[in-house]
């Protein structure tokens, strides 16, 4: 069955027939069922039906570990499902019932008809506030928890962050992929452009070092660096050719007599 809601065609699943059968049945099925009957004739006529499934709780925990400074605020988080609803509450490792009240504050919000979001904020934190904490439901089918573990984190390594942060906050950066011009740096002398490449992208090379293999040239020919790379793979190719037409030579020269000897 195809239905319309504003905008977007929503495709319904349809099953005909005068009864339905789930077999199986999961907490997943529960919610609203509508019953439509029609012979082709206006109007047709529907019943709505709601299914609910019983189920013992469960509960998810999506952090199982939390870092926190002493002397902050924390919150821990759970979500439990179950039907009918559940009876939910913290406690310690050991399992005594956390208090509502003073620096401890538990609320459940429900996010579906049989989902809740459990949270306890403690705030602040002492020392003895550290350790495991477990999240509980109950209803008449039974009972789960979740455990989530609080540890400490050292001010200092906090501390370290939020001054790193402060001390580069503002600072242009420039990516060291980037070319850099010297009419730029000129511009933004003042600035710390934090390049590391800047100091190898200014390369130059004078036309006197390569008259030899291009030629001469009226003015210094400015590389690049991967065009630097480059040349120097050139200039080493072009060592070693001589080198070994060099070697050829003399050879050739060793061994000219011993062929006049033969012959």
């Amino acid at each position: 069955m195809k239905s319309q809601m504003g905008y977007l065609d929503v495709v319904v699943p349809s099953i005909e027939g005068t009864d339905l059968v789930i077999p199986n049945v999961k907490r997943q099925h529960m919610g609203a069922y509508l019953c439509i009957a029609s012979n082709g004739v206006p109007p047709s006529v529907s019943k709505r039906i709601t299914l609910v499934v019983h189920f013992p709780p469960m509960i998810t925990v999506q952090n199982q570990l939390i870092g926190a400074v002493e002397g902050k605020g924390v919150t821990l988080e759970c979500e439990s499902e179950a039907y009918p609803k559940s009876i939910n509450y913290w406690t310690r490792e050991r399992g005594e019932i956390v208090p509502p009240g003073g620096k401890y504050t538990a609320n459940v919000t429900e996010i579906g008809g049989y989902r809740n979001a459990m949270r306890l904020h403690i705030n602040p934190l002492s020392q003895s506030e550290f350790g495991a904490y477990r999240c509980v439901a109950k209803n008449s089918l039974g009972d789960t928890d979740g455990t989530i573990k609080l540890y400490r984190i050292p001010p200092n390594a906090v501390n370290y962050v939020e001054n790193f942060e402060v001390r580069h906050k503002g600072k242009k950066r420039t990516k060291s992929s980037e070319s850099y011009h010297p009419a730029r740096a000129q511009e933004h002398s003042g600035e710390d452009m934090e390049n590391p490449g800047k100091r190898k992208a200014d390369l130059s090379l004078s036309a006197e070092g390569i008259d030899g293999i291009y030629g001469s040239s009226a003015a210094p020919t400015r590389l690049q660096p991967h065009q630097h790379l480059v040349f120097k793979g050139l200039l080493l190719a072009v060592a070693v050719s001589v080198a070994v037409a060099g070697m050829m030579r003399n050879t050739r020269m060793t061994q000219l007599p011993q062929t006049l000897t033969h012959v």
